[in-house]
């Protein structure tokens, strides 16, 4: 978009988290002016380790931080799924020069805050970003070309739109849909690191692992350049708290991993702080706009862990939305509806999908003893390993799903 056609207002960004900054990102490169609103004090992220699959590094280089990404992220070997009960290997998913080959992209892992900085970073350097902190945006009210949204304190800030990439419990989202609860998984999860030091030689492994068992599984794999070791427990349970940052009770985690292979159980005993978050998602929706609005990322198609695609899903979102807003020269609605339109059926794909791993993962008797011969039933010998996957990998940025 031209300058010219630019409009006099920022966009609102509600929300200050990878999407947000994402989305911050990719309409600057439009010569788009918006704005971030964050409720934290600071631009700063939680959490661990994520899975980056090859369909968000074309995002990334779309929005210029793939060099920055780089820099930080492991790239894992391999892709491992163990059975935890037996302590054997179910499947192994070659990555390396392998995946290259076949997507054009690498896979890896990185810190959350490292790709969290990457993308403040980006948004410090242009002269089109405004980041904004402590304001808490609870509702918005459009007239015209102007969209109004009203903080917490009382305060109003008017955009040319306003894009909700406030997370699951995305207050944009509510005032559009209502505010209905999101789905309880019946899984929570506990995550911690380690020092590479402390890790047992037996499971120092450069690969992203997960360890299937009876209503738990562990994933681990390392982080910046082999300092740290990255641990997520998940297991049933019917608590409920909002938020992703609870403190997490060891005693119960270890119950409910009982049983297992000592190599996991050997790094779960090793860390005595946990934080805990309770595994939600929502059904998937096609109305992600109303307007001037829209939502982004997990306001707009809030996932479960276990398909590793949340901020990959969000970034794309980012470079799709400032495209459509590009093509429609300002059309706020229009481009909106278009973007939607681009994005809900490969995000539900990836939402139902996630779920279903979910119960693969955790099964137990004869559903774990089927689940482990169809996923180890076929090798990298004797077929493409990343075919399946070829939809998720090989689309993204021009592919509908």
């Amino acid at each position: 978009m031209s300058t010219n056609n630019a409009p006099a207002l920022p966009v609102l960004i509600v929300g200050g988290g990878i999407g947000g900054l994402a989305v911050a990102v990719a309409l600057s490169k439009k010569g788009i002016a918006s704005q971030v609103l964050e409720q934290s004090e600071v631009f700063a992220e939680i959490g661990a380790g994520i899975q980056l699959g090859p369909n968000v590094f074309r995002a990334f280089r779309a929005l210029g931080v793939y060099d920055a990404v780089c820099d930080k992220a492991v790239f894992v070997d391999d892709l491992i799924m163990m059975d935890s009960v037996s302590g054997t290997p179910i499947k192994k998913i070659p990555l390396g020069e392998t995946i290259r080959e076949r997507f054009k992209d690498p896979y890896a892992v990185i810190h959350r805050a490292d790709l969290h900085q990457a993308f403040v970073s980006a948004c410090e350097a242009s002269a089109l970003i405004t980041l904004t902190t402590n304001t808490s945006v609870e509702s918005y009210a459009q007239a015209g070309d102007v969209v109004t949204v009203t903080t917490k304190g009382g305060n109003e800030i008017k955009g040319c739109a306003v894009i909700g990439a406030d997370g699951l419990w995305s207050s944009v989202r509510a005032q559009m849909h209502g505010n209905e609860k999101p789905r309880v998984s019946g899984h929570i999860a506990y995550r911690a690191v380690l020092p590479i030091d402390e890790v047992p030689e037996s499971v120092k492994w450069n690969a992203a692992t997960l360890w299937a068992g009876p209503r738990n599984h562990l994933v681990h794999y390392p982080l910046r350049n082999w300092e740290l070791f990255n641990l997520v427990a998940v297991f049933h349970s019917d608590r409920y708290e909002e938020g992703w940052n609870a403190v997490g009770a060891k005693d119960e985690m270890m119950r409910c991993f009982e049983g297992v292979d000592e190599r996991p159980m050997s790094m779960l005993k090793k860390v005595d702080s946990w934080r805990m978050w309770v595994l939600c998602d929502r059904d998937p929706i096609e109305d992600w706009s109303d307007g001037r609005v829209t939502l982004l990322g997990d306001a707009a198609h809030p996932m479960l862990q276990y398909f590793a695609q949340g901020a990959c899903m969000a970034s794309e979102d980012a470079v799709c939305l400032a495209n459509m807003v590009e093509q429609s020269e300002g059309d706020f609605t229009a481009a909106f509806l278009a973007y939607q339109k681009t994005r809900y059926l490969r995000t539900a794909r990836v939402q139902m999908t996630a779920r279903f791993l979910g119960d693969v993962y955790h099964a137990a008797g004869p559903v774990r003893e089927l689940r482990n011969m169809v996923f180890g039933g076929i090798t990298p010998e004797d077929a493409d390993p990343h075919a399946g996957l070829a939809w998720l990998y090989g689309g993204g940025l021009s592919t509908a799903g």
